[in-house]
Parts: C-alpha cells; structure tokens; sequence
C-alpha cells in the first residue's frame, strides 16, 4: 500500500509552485549521515517507497533509516482523450513537496561507505538530484 494520509480536509489540492529553498528540515538531526535534495520538486510515494526498499536491502537488518518526507499533497489527474471541462479529474497520486536543501533520507548506526553506496542506488529512484550530507556538517 502507498504512503498516504489517513485523512484530509480537502480531498482536491490546487498545484501551488515548486520554487524557492528549504528553511526547515535542512540538517541532519537523527542518523549520522543524510541525502539532501539539490532540486525543487515532487516526490510520489511510489518513490519513496523504492527507496525504502533498496536502502532495507543495502542495510541488511544493521543500522537505522529515518525517513523525513511524506506524501501530504493530492495530485488529481483527467482520463486520456477526455476533453476540456466537466470538472477537475480524479485522484491519481499522493506527492511530497520537496524544496531545494532539504534532508529527505538520514541513515545511522553504519559505516560511510555502505552509506554512501545506498544513497547512491537510492537517487537514481528518485526525480531530484540529490547528495550525501554528515552530521554536523553546514553543507
């Protein structure tokens, strides 16, 4: 089952715009190490989901995930060749708006190099580029 909210006051959310920097969530606060997105954007919880699993498998069972992103925002979607009007379309997907800076993965308790490889792996499931982060470090 898909990240989802279990309810919401307004079923139907209008776009809003993708612009501007991260002022919150934008350090590490829970593991050692972080992936940082270098990008605005959305990111469905199909995605998040993908990452969750290639970062279990990278872990083995060892060390922690923390995942600081989720998919709050309603994206609706009209069936293809439909024409114009009639109404705004259905619900289609759930998406995490994601600003440019902020934290969307922390891992803990593994060494920098399993760290570093599951991050890797995990930015190519993802739609924004991304980098590894420390703790501690202002980046």
């Amino acid at each position: 089952m898909a990240l989802m909210p279990k309810r919401v006051k307004y079923r139907k959310l209008q776009r809003g715009r993708r612009k501007g920097i991260s002022l919150r969530s934008n350090k590490v606060n829970f593991g050692e190490f972080g992936l940082k997105a270098l990008d605005n954007g959305w990111i469905k919880s199909m995605h998040i989901e993908a990452v969750r699993v290639i970062i279990a498998r990278q872990l083995r069972r060892g060390g922690k995930l923390w995942i600081r992103i989720f998919p709050h925002k309603s994206v609706t979607k009209k069936p293809a060749e439909t024409r114009m009007g009639k109404g705004k379309g259905e619900l289609d997907h759930w998406v995490a708006v994601v600003k440019r800076g902020q934290v969307l993965f922390e891992l803990g308790g593994v060494p920098e190099a399993l760290a570093k490889e599951a991050f890797r792996l995990a930015s190519f499931k993802l739609p924004v580029k991304t980098k590894l982060i420390k703790h501690g470090h202002s980046y």
